[in-house]
């Protein structure tokens, strides 16, 4: 069942843009500050927040914790392990791609990296021999397209190439199994519905080994709250050592995020959205789809919703209307309402 926990003042159909924050994570979030203004408090408890975060995201993925590294971007995270390539690596992605996945390749390019790019419904096929990595999110951001990943990861593992996945706009709505792919990078502040500034990348141990924690600090020691200071150095295990400072406010509202979400269930939140995302494609006399964004060229259409006082986006050129556990029925009916004339409804 999804509880009554969000406070729209508008018909908000944007979680591909931003999520809106259940009660828990508000309440947590004003709560710090109220005690950061204060001067209540230590810093401390406010990191620890971090650690219990990573334990809520591996089981939302079905990760091992000790494979699950923390850090603010998914670019952030994703250039560790770009910079981790042989020179003359050749990277295979779709187009269109969500370039915080593609500029940490495309920066390697003095090295030799190569990045091609193919329409993402050609995407498994041509991946060959040549292919060293592939780099795809699992739901595009800018039209809700849902990669085959059992395909593409079936190609990637027969020609031996690695597989780094995006799925800042998958995971939250869309059941995923991090542990198939070589890493799984996530923003939090979309369909987890955390403040921005936090995200995961779940990393296999033999991509890890590969790896040097060129963003190394603090947090990535052994032990962050005491052993602070000098060298050697002395990192965490597993993909703890890729960590970074977290910024503590943020995560004090990830973890209540990531909490609400496993309590929920994944399968639930799918059915949920799906089924609104569907409504919405009915209505507007389209095919099911099988994402909760839907994207579809439309006269006008943003400026009709804005005007009837519903928060949508435009990409590429099109309507992008996306929805999540604080949307209803009737917010989808409002929103066809705006677009159509009566005739067409």
């Amino acid at each position: 069942m999804i509880p009554d926990l969000w406070h729209p003042e508008t018909v908000y159909l944007n979680t591909a843009s931003f999520g809106l924050p259940p009660d828990p994570v508000w309440d947590a979030v004003q709560a710090a500050q109220a005690d950061w203004r204060a001067g209540r408090v230590s810093w401390e408890h406010w990191t620890m927040v971090t650690h219990r975060s990573r334990e809520q995201f591996a089981k939302l993925v079905h990760a091992d914790p000790e494979r699950v590294a923390v850090g603010a971007t998914v670019s952030g995270l994703v250039a560790q392990i770009a910079a981790a390539l042989p020179a003359g690596t050749r990277v295979l992605a779709p187009e269109p791609e969500f370039v915080s996945l593609l500029f940490p390749f495309l920066a390697q390019e003095e090295r030799g990296v190569t990045v091609e790019v193919v329409p993402l419904e050609r995407l498994a096929e041509a991946i060959d021999a040549r292919t060293d990595v592939v780099a795809v999110s699992a739901v595009q951001s800018s039209n809700g397209a849902v990669a085959d990943l059992d395909a593409i990861s079936a190609a990637a593992r027969h020609h031996g190439a690695l597989t780094v996945v995006d799925a800042t706009h998958a995971i939250g709505w869309l059941p995923l199994d991090a542990s198939r792919f070589d890493a799984v990078a996530c923003a939090c502040y979309k369909w987890l519905m955390c403040p921005r500034g936090t995200a995961f990348l779940v990393l296999d141990e033999a991509l890890g080994e590969r790896m040097t924690p060129h963003q190394a600090g603090w947090f990535a020691a052994t032990d962050p709250l005491r052993d602070q200071f000098g060298p050697p150095l002395r990192l965490g295990e597993g993909a703890r050592r890729f960590d970074t400072s977290p910024a503590w406010f943020s995560w004090v509202g990830t973890e209540p995020a990531l909490k609400l979400l496993n309590e929920i269930g994944v399968e639930e939140i799918h059915a949920h959205d799906l089924a609104l995302a569907n409504r919405f494609r009915a209505g507007l006399g389209m095919e099911p789809g099988n994402s909760a964004i839907v994207s579809v060229e439309h006269p006008d259409a943003t400026e009709k919703l804005a005007r009837a006082g519903i928060m949508a986006a435009a990409r590429a050129g099109r309507l992008r209307a996306s929805f999540h556990l604080y949307n209803t029925e009737a917010d989808v009916d409002a929103a066809l309402s705006a677009l159509l004339e009566p005739g067409d409804r």
